[in-house]
């Protein structure tokens, strides 16, 4: 019997809404977890994001590349938030997803969920045809990453936990315009590039197809149930 999370699909949201709404729910699952309260709510929420930039707590502003009048000229989101890593893009054709769960409840540590969440990926990946790998120095999925040449990333991940509750999570590229990378330096990084799902199999790639595959992985690979 697996662990019971509730999965939300948000559809398109504003990166803003769905930040405050994350918010929301990592409050309650943390004060539920204070009064030791057993049945607790834990949250699976998937979603795309209008075109945003997010500069994670440790980011550094010069990897935007752009002005922020430009971001704005352009309709592009940009908020500072408080997840750990650079910055990064999200924007339709972008799958996120945002597990706010209690580790303890699912007995990881948080180095080991950053690692799940990755297998989440590189699973839903494998159901395509395509081979993502990870990267002990550089967190999310990669193609080819020990060939400097070819190394891309398709798949960035940037989490913050708290009494061992996470929130924010993963944004795997499957049909999304890539162009908007151009701006940055993605997750600090300039000699490494991205990519999508699209792009490594010439085709656009059903996106609910997508979706019922990672919710499939994120359940396997946790021991989830939804309800």
């Amino acid at each position: 019997m697996g662990k019971k999370v509730i999965f939300e699909d948000l559809g398109r949201i504003r990166y803003k809404e769905a930040w405050d709404y994350q918010e929301k729910l990592f409050e309650e699952v943390i004060q539920q977890k204070l009064e030791k309260r057993d049945d607790k709510p834990q949250y699976l929420l998937f979603c795309e994001h209008e075109p945003v930039y997010t500069l994670g707590k440790s980011g550094n502003r010069q990897n935007l590349l752009i002005t922020r009048s430009l971001c704005e000229s352009k309709n592009i989101d940009l908020h500072a938030i408080d997840r750990g890593g650079d910055i990064t893009y999200h924007g339709p054709g972008q799958l996120v997803a945002y597990p706010i769960i209690d580790l303890e409840d699912f007995q990881v540590g948080i180095k080991r969920y950053i690692s799940m969440l990755e297998d989440v990926v590189i699973e839903t990946l494998k159901s395509f045809g395509t081979v993502g790998e990870k990267d002990e120095k550089a967190m999310g999925v990669w193609l080819d990453p020990f060939l400097p040449d070819k190394a891309r990333k398709i798949c960035a991940i940037g989490v913050r936990a708290s009494r061992f509750v996470t929130m924010h999570g993963l944004a795997l590229n499957v049909n999304c315009d890539l162009s908007y990378f151009n701006y940055i330096n993605p997750c600090g990084f300039t000699d490494k590039g991205v990519t999508s799902m699209q792009k490594e199999l010439g085709r656009e790639v059903d996106f609910q197809t997508v979706r019922a595959v990672m919710k499939n992985a994120f359940a396997d690979i946790f021991g989830m149930t939804y309800r």
